[in-house]
């Protein structure tokens, strides 16, 4: 073998390749894109001309010789063999068979190794011939649970917006669902929709914020970044549903007009004016009011309505009485909607499943704990006679032992003894 540096235009094309069919536009300019940014990493094999010519037969590697002549490359490195006696056909089908593409798990890994050599990602994206959303795209995978990551090198892809839902979710919350989606001997396909499903939280985003970032602050909100959305518009988000919404609730409070006043919404979305107001749908006057809400994604919505003008006070009335006039009293935060409790419960529920898988917790209290998760049910104190099981039934009747009149734990020993004893009983 020798290595020698010619002319790519020089070298001829081996009638014997395996590679017969054009190769598809984007893999040609993949391939054009990365010699222009850092040349041929492979050099081309060759073969000396089958006649004893001086020129050199190309035995593997037309299409990296095609783009170095497009690339106007004047010299690539070729490695010289010698020539097989079936011209090199079977060493081609061999090369072209055996090359395998990376999957997307090493070509992150390769990426973030790029990146952590300075390589910015609009440079990786220009010598790889790829948008700049693709690489941002890979990089998500390094905030993927490393067991998901094992199985995605295997072939077994996430689609894009399955993929963001996941990196955007804790690897505590990925493990767990992860633990219950995990493919099984027998079916080795992941769903990963119901992967994303499970991990999915609603977005209320920074561009339909009222408040600003002193009420934020106020709140807890810390904003995330949107990677794939549009570059010309504010991209971030907060999965903290209940910090946007009060700090919505509060932004409509301090900015509420003398005659306004802060609506309820109706299942449907539609906003709840006062008993025999008047929506106005044109320009409102000076003595209409104004009615502030939150829409079913959380943005403040503002409607006008008109009230019924006061009766005038029949002759003969007291000279001091004044005519009669609707008042219209602003409530400074609405009753929460349907989906909004829907919203707050889960908020809860997940913040309830946090604590109880890490916080301290006294031996005496943890059993008192698994006798109200026996219950099944939220137990009532007064549910002592009761036997329905759909309402806690006998396990609930252990549990309500367990609290006082105002339905707070409180027990001694003896007391979670005879609960622990009669659960275990009913189990």
């Amino acid at each position: 073998m020798e290595l020698k540096f010619v002319d790519p235009r020089s070298l001829k094309d081996n009638p014997d390749k395996a590679r017969r069919s054009k190769s598809s536009p984007q893999a040609d300019a993949l391939l054009l894109a990365t010699i222009k940014a850092v040349g041929i990493v492979q050099p081309p094999v060759v073969t000396t001309e089958a006649d004893g010519g001086n020129g050199f037969v190309i035995d593997e590697g037309h299409r990296r010789v095609k783009q170095a002549i497009a690339a106007g490359l004047e010299e690539i490195a070729v490695l010289v063999v010698p020539r097989a006696e079936d011209g090199g056909a079977m060493r081609s089908l061999v090369t072209t068979i055996a090359h395998e593409q990376l999957n997307p798990v090493d070509q992150w890994r390769a990426i973030e190794r790029l990146v952590a050599l300075g390589w910015t990602e609009e440079a990786i994206g220009i010598a790889l011939a790829q948008s700049v959303r693709q690489i941002k795209k890979l990089r998500l995978l390094a905030n993927v649970l490393p067991a998901m990551l094992d199985h995605m090198a295997k072939g077994d892809m996430p689609d894009e917006r399955q993929l963001r839902t996941i990196a955007a979710a804790s690897l505590e919350d990925q493990k767990e669902v992860w633990k219950a989606n995990k493919p099984s001997k027998g079916d080795p396909q992941v769903s990963w929709w119901s992967v994303a499903n499970a991990l999915a939280k609603t977005r209320m985003y920074a561009r339909d914020a009222s408040f600003g970032d002193d009420l934020a602050q106020a709140y807890g909100i810390a904003w995330v970044e949107d990677l794939f959305a549009p570059a010309d518009q504010d991209s971030r988000y907060t999965t903290d549903v209940e910090a946007f919404l009060g700090a919505q609730q509060e932004w409509m409070t301090q900015n509420l007009p003398k005659k306004g006043v802060i609506g309820e919404v109706s299942n449907y979305g539609e906003v709840k004016l006062p008993p025999k107001a008047e929506r106005v749908y044109g320009t409102p006057k000076k003595s209409d009011h104004t009615a502030m809400y939150l829409d079913r994604e959380g943005k403040v919505k503002t409607v006008h309505f008109r009230m019924p003008e006061a009766k005038k006070k029949a002759k003969g009335s007291e000279a001091g009485d004044a005519a009669d006039e609707t008042i219209v009293v602003s409530k400074p935060r609405p009753d929460v909607t349907r989906k909004g409790i829907e919203m707050i419960g889960d908020l809860r529920t997940d913040a309830l499943h946090e604590a109880l898988s890490r916080a301290p917790i006294e031996d005496d209290t943890l059993v008192a704990l698994l006798v109200l998760a026996f219950a099944g049910q939220n137990v009532r104190v007064d549910s002592g006679a009761g036997g329905d099981f759909r309402y806690g039934g006998r396990f609930g009747r252990h549990a309500a032992t367990l609290f006082d009149a105002e339905g707070k734990l409180a027990f001694d020993t003896d007391t979670l003894r005879v609960a622990a004893r009669g659960v275990l009983i009913d189990v």
